[in-house]
């Protein structure tokens, strides 16, 4: 059984609650024949708009060719179905079947509902959820864009080199 993080690190408290939440997700998802990563191409693609596969790898956090790899099978059993795009018909865009949508429905009905009662648990009023999304998104952003936007107290005390200073920039200036 895993331990329970002693420290106050970020990444790695992050780390562990994704794994519980993943491993409680994939648990529900079970109970309908669906995998983790099956459901995240479901969630996306269920909105009926058709997704591009760069779209969907992004959003279900798989490299490409496992995406392709995971959309085939989900084509061979007609859960999903390519269509060209019809404003760039060198792309294609991902659409559920008929029983692709009523998979999402079920699930989608199951994973919400899970979700609600883990997230009643907290009793936080959902202050949780937009936590993690300003998280995520802060965490997206580049450090040095951060530093010359809004200088942090403790990051003001950290001393920043020159360009100069720098071996790689040191090498350029004196190579020539």
């Amino acid at each position: 059984m895993p331990s329970v993080p002693s420290s106050p690190d970020l990444a790695h408290l992050l780390s562990h609650a994704e794994r519980r939440v993943v491993r409680r997700l994939a648990a529900v998802l079970a109970e309908e024949d669906c995998t983790v990563e099956e459901w995240r191409v479901l969630s996306l693609v269920g909105d009926g708009r058709g997704h591009p596969m760069s779209e969907i790898a992004d959003h279900a956090l798989m490299p490409a060719p496992s995406l392709t790899k995971l959309v085939d099978r989900m084509v061979a059993d007609n859960l999903v179905h390519r269509r060209p795009d019809p404003h760039d018909r060198r792309r294609v865009l991902l659409h559920l079947t008929p029983r692709g949508e009523d998979l999402h429905r079920r699930t989608a009905q199951r994973v919400h509902a899970d979700q609600a009662r883990l997230l009643d648990e907290t009793a936080d009023g959902g202050a949780l959820a937009h936590l993690l999304l300003r998280l995520t998104s802060a965490a997206g952003t580049p450090l040095a864009a951060i530093a010359a936007d809004a200088p942090h107290p403790a990051a003001a005390d950290v001393p920043q080199p020159a360009a100069a200073d720098t071996p790689r920039t040191a090498a350029r200036h004196t190579s020539g």
